[in-house]
């Protein structure tokens, strides 16, 4: 399921950030993107992210810089020195006036050097890290459930409309019979009347029957009822059950099909072009649910 989350830190001595980005997959995967000195809590990190997720491709980006200090920075005076020298050197040589600007050579490589300090051991900015990815985690699920409850309402929406057409399918199912039996009764009279032939009342009961029995969709009918009962259901757990809505988007599809293969009826025929098309929305919204 496709979410993001941020949280920022900033004082007088770090810049964090923590940023989590997900898009749907079958499976969970965690990629991370983090200073080196965090690499030993890959581990903890991975699992606070489990915490919140199931499925999907989840990107977690972290960066934190430390603000500069003056004693960050200190001249190499020997370099400067060495520096100044061969200027002052050079110019004698040149016969042109020497510079009086120590400033124009702070510039060249060596002369000012930027103290690096190391994260690894220091455990207040780990502390730090892990609270940013924990409120990082809590706004991305925040972002997740208003995306969820929207999906639901959408999921909803087509469950309504897969039960409304099923109703009319159930209302019809036994008119078929009927109307098969009317149409059949009018072709054998037409074709007795042309060939001077007569049928038995046994016959023609016998090819209903067997219309009839090829024909019934009563079972298909009561499973897919059983399908949307249970899809409501499983929708409003508060735990993840995508991988239950997906596999039950697909058995309502298949009792559809069935039906709109045995019922040889027009009206039915318009039901279940609905129903399917329900069933595919449903589907394409499952694509992002975990």
């Amino acid at each position: 399921m496709t979410g993001y989350g941020a949280a920022r830190h900033h004082d007088a001595q770090l810049a964090a950030v923590v940023e989590v980005r997900a898009v749907n997959n079958r499976y969970l995967k965690v990629v991370g993107k983090y200073p080196d000195w965090l690499a030993p809590q890959e581990g903890e990190i991975e699992r606070r992210v489990r915490q919140f997720v199931s499925r999907g491709t989840v990107t977690l980006q972290i960066r934190v810089d430390r603000i500069p200090r003056a004693e960050d920075f200190q001249l190499n005076r020997v370099a400067l020195e060495s520096y100044w020298a061969q200027v002052q050197q050079a110019a004698r040589e040149l016969h042109a006036a020497p510079p009086t600007d120590l400033g124009q050579l702070l510039v060249l490589d060596g002369l000012v050097a930027e103290t690096r300090h190391s994260h690894s051991e220091d455990q207040t900015t780990l502390d730090l890290t892990l609270r940013l990815l924990d409120q990082t985690l809590e706004h991305f699920q925040a972002f997740r459930a208003q995306e969820g409850a929207a999906m639901g309402r959408e999921l909803e929406r087509n469950l309504v409309v897969i039960s409304a057409q099923l109703d009319e399918v159930a209302r019809q199912a036994p008119l078929t019979v009927t109307e098969y039996r009317a149409k059949l009764l009018g072709r054998v009279r037409d074709a007795i009347a042309e060939a001077g032939v007569t049928l038995s009342e046994t016959d023609l009961i016998r090819e209903v029957a067997i219309y009839a029995d090829r024909g019934d969709i009563n079972e298909e009918i009561t499973r897919l009822r059983s399908h949307l009962s249970q899809f409501g259901t499983f929708l409003a757990e508060p735990a993840s059950t995508g991988r239950k809505l997906d596999f039950l988007s697909q058995e309502m599809f298949r009792e559809i099909n069935t039906i709109g293969s045995k019922a040889n009826h027009v009206g039915i025929a318009h039901a279940v072009v609905e129903m399917k098309a329900a069933v595919e929305k449903i589907r394409e919204v499952l694509q992002n649910v975990e």
